[in-house]
């Protein structure tokens, strides 16, 4: 069965740095978008960033200059590197998979920055 694993998430202060990672098993596709996604309590899931199959990102504007996403497709794996944190990056990060049959999310990890 398919699945997303997260991990990296902690408590930091503003202006340091996390890595997340999320490793998928179970996964057979060769083609397929990987993505992180955040969720802050009473607000609505947003994309934080994604990349393709063929290596093109994607990310929000809020997070531009300061997030780098890579992907390894070896290893099904995709990791998000954060630098200069800020305050309103603390939310519950979500790894998610998603092609033409699949969409699968991960359990989540929580990141919380403190001012």
């Amino acid at each position: 069965q398919a699945q997303l694993v997260e991990s990296g998430g902690g408590l930091v202060q503003a202006g340091e740095s996390l890595r997340l990672s999320c490793a998928a098993s179970g996964i057979t596709d060769t083609i397929y978008t990987m993505g992180w996604y955040r969720q802050a309590p009473g607000k609505q899931r947003e994309l934080v960033a994604s990349i393709t199959s063929s290596g093109r990102t994607n990310y929000a504007d809020s997070v531009k200059g300061r997030f780098t996403i890579s992907r390894d497709n070896a290893k099904n794996t995709v990791s998000l590197q954060m630098n200069s944190l800020k305050s309103e990056d603390t939310a519950v990060y979500l790894c998610n998979l998603r092609n033409s049959v699949r969409n699968i999310w991960g359990q989540g990890t929580q990141v919380t920055v403190s001012s």
